[in-house]
This record gives structure tokens, sequence and C-alpha cells, in this order.
């Protein structure tokens, strides 16, 4: 189960990479939501440390708490980026 968690992070990396690049795009062209472009550059770094982490524990089958405290913060910061775009969208109404 542990090397299918890992395969699944490591799945995420390229996916989090799109992602973060189309949000620095789209600060580029509209030259807002820099903070948007920051957070999912932070959850990339995130994402690349809690793989590189789990990398040499996968034989032992432990999770490191690096790994698991990356995971808690991307949590966290996608959970702060709900709600900017929550109460973005209550601003415009």
């Amino acid at each position: 189960m542990h090397g299918v968690a890992f395969y699944a992070l490591l799945a995420a990396v390229p996916a989090v990479a799109a992602a973060a690049l189309g949000a620095y795009g789209e600060a580029l062209e509209r030259g807002s939501g820099r903070l948007h472009a920051y957070l999912w550059g932070i959850v990339l770094a995130l994402t690349v440390a809690g793989a590189a982490v789990r990398a040499p524990a996968l034989a032992e089958g432990t999770v490191p708490a690096l790994a698991r405290s990356a995971v808690v913060a991307c949590l966290g910061i996608f959970c702060a980026q709900a709600v900017a775009g929550f109460v973005s969208e209550l601003r415009r109404t």
C-alpha cells in the first residue's frame, strides 16, 4: 500500500507543476493573482520534497515525518486557496 501512495505522490509532481505554471502565466497576463501563483509554487516545492524524502523509505514501509508534514501543509494551502477564492467571489457579487 505504501508503494501505491508513493507513486501517486510522484505522479502528482507534474500535475502540480502544470498548475503552478498555469497560475504563474495568468498572474503575468492579468497582473493580479500573484498570491495564487505563489501558493502553487509552495505546493510544488512541498510535493517534490515529500516525494524526495519518501523515496528512500519506500523499502522500509515507513513514512518519514517530513513527508507527512508536507502533505498536511499542502492540504492547508489548498484550504487557504479555497477560502481566498470564496472571498473573491463574495466581493464580486
